[in-house]
Formats: structure tokens, C-alpha cells, sequence
């Protein structure tokens, strides 16, 4: 990869893991529960769905899911419903005063990656990049060496800082009704998340 690919690689990663979806909010909502450093769990479980799809891509599975249009459908139905229940499951408890409780790191980190790894907007855009930013004439495991690092680091400083976002919100002195209307804010983004995703064109239906 050249040095303007990079660049241009860079770039692109950048607005993919920085456009607020699904990672964004769960990350945002781990800071709030759990404080920054507990919430480090989470991000972890992007980062070990992260590398996973990108050897998947450079091996080109993501490539065949793209142009099997069944595996598609069932899979994007099961991640939007799974995304709508986690948002109904919020809005009905957004109302009751939050208690601190103990919640695993095997938890924060199963959900983090669960959620990640459901993300229509993941396969979309690993597919993107391998499609776009690897050059075909040049051995693909060859260019993983600059692609992986790249990716990791800017996916390890996004959702860093959106979990840092979310530790600063739980520990700023909001009154009760502010934070009950927060956490029904973030509920509807999984539910609308969930919707969009659910109703997302399929390849080779459209």
C-alpha cells in the first residue's frame, strides 16, 4: 500500500468507526453504568470482533457473505432484532433509579462483541475497504501488516473515547429526570438502529 493509500485508508477508517451506530451507544452506555476503566472491557470485545473481520475480509469470507444473499436476510433480521430488544429492554427500565451492581467483565466484554459483531454497518465496511484500499496486484496477508495496525489503533482511540464520553456523563451532577431522558435517548437509538438495519436492502434482492 502506498503512502496516499494509507492516507486515504486512514481516512476512511477514521468516519467508519466514528459515525455514532451501535458500538458507539453501548460504549457510551458502558461508561455511564460502569466507569471508564470496567468499561475498558467492552472495547476490547470491538477490538477482538475487529481483528476477526479483518481476517476474515483479507481471507475473503466477507466477500462470499456479500454475495450470499440467504446467509444475509437471516442474519440481518436476527442482529435487528436483537438491537430492538436490547432498546425496548432500556426504555422499560429507564424510569427506575439506577443501583450500582456488579456486572462481570465476561458480560461487558460478551455484549460489546455480541453487538459488534451483529452490525450490518461492520460487514458493509470491511467489504468496503478490501474492495477499495487493497491492491489486487500485491499479496493481500502482505499489506495486512500496515491495514490491521492502522485499523486497530483508530478503532481502539474512537470507542475509547466514546466510552470516555459516557464515564463523564455518569459522573457529571445530572438531576433524575435528565438522566432518566438520556437513558431513553440511547434505548431509542438501538431500537432505530435495529429498524434500519432490519429494513436495509439485501444484496442480490434489490
Amino acid at each position: 500500500m502506498s503512502w496516499e493509500g494509507w492516507i486515504i485508508f486512514a481516512l476512511f477508517w477514521v468516519v467508519f468507526v466514528s459515525t455514532p451506530g451501535p458500538n458507539a451507544v453501548n460504549c457510551i452506555q458502558n461508561g455511564m453504568a460502569h466507569g471508564f476503566k470496567r468499561s475498558l472491557w467492552g472495547v476490547l470485545g470491538i477490538l477482538t470482533q475487529a481483528t476477526l473481520f479483518l481476517l476474515l475480509s483479507a481471507a475473503g469470507v466477507t466477500a462470499l457473505l456479500a454475495q450470499a444473499p440467504e446467509a444475509f436476510f437471516w442474519g440481518k433480521l436476527i442482529g435487528a432484532g436483537f438491537l430492538v430488544f436490547l432498546g425496548v429492554r432500556g426504555l422499560l427500565n429507564a424510569g427506575k433509579p439506577v443501583t450500582p451492581r456488579h456486572v462481570s467483565a465476561r458480560s461487558i466484554y460478551g455484549r460489546a462483541f455480541l453487538i459488534a459483531t451483529i452490525n450490518v454497518k461492520s460487514v458493509a465496511g470491511y467489504f468496503a475497504a478490501f474492495t477499495q484500499f487493497v491492491q489486487p496486484d500485491i499479496p493481500v496477508w502482505s499489506q495486512m501488516w500496515v491495514i490491521m495496525p492502522t485499523a486497530l489503533a483508530i478503532t481502539t482511540l474512537s470507542y475509547t473515547s466514546f466510552t470516555a464520553i459516557g464515564a463523564g456523563l455518569g459522573r457529571a451532577a445530572m438531576g433524575a429526570v435528565l438522566n432518566v431522558w438520556v437513558r431513553r435517548v440511547m434505548a431509542l437509538c438501538f431500537i432505530v438502529y435495529g429498524v434500519l438495519l432490519g429494513s436495509s436492502p439485501v444484496p442480490g434482492r434489490v
